[in-house]
């Protein structure tokens, strides 16, 4: 499922109207937003956001993978920097293969890590390259199999 699918105020459909999109985007419309990585193999899908009450910035994304039916799922939180959004098929694109993500360290829906404690945060954004407390606007393309158009910021 993508943003422009669960957009009910109709604020991305006529983005001639100069709509806030892709630049700028409610954080309803991603949850349930779909994670491919670069081969374009589905990696699941967006649950939740987790934002920086702090410094206003989204943090991570709770990605769900694995499982059947919600059954056995695994989630895991990706630092949002590392995330990209592909506009021309309105999902997010990780730069990972699906091995590397069914080995990082996650955790179950009952068992939420204290995402506070600087220990799990060293550990995840290690495990990711990125440093959650760095910048983390996630750059989007329009070529996501391709180079990467980083110059536009999310």
């Amino acid at each position: 499922m993508s943003y422009l699918d669960r957009d009910t105020y109709g604020m991305y459909k006529n983005n001639t109207s100069g709509g806030p999109g892709p630049d700028l985007l409610g954080a309803d419309t991603l949850i349930g937003n779909d994670v491919c990585n670069q081969a374009g193999e589905d990696l699941g899908d967006i649950k939740e956001l987790m934002i920086d009450t702090r410094s206003g910035r989204v943090s991570y994304a709770v990605l769900s993978f694995g499982g059947f039916l919600g059954m056995g799922e695994k989630l895991f939180a990706v630092p949002w920097g590392v995330l990209k959004l592909d506009t021309v098929n309105e999902r997010f694109i990780l730069d990972m293969d699906k091995d590397r993500l069914e080995h990082a360290p996650g955790f179950d829906k009952d068992h939420w890590p204290d995402m506070a404690d600087q220990n799990w945060t060293n550990e995840i954004d290690t495990y990711y390259g990125r440093g959650a407390n760095t910048d983390l606007s996630s750059g989007y393309t329009d070529n996501p199999l391709g180079k990467n158009d980083l110059s536009t910021r999310l």
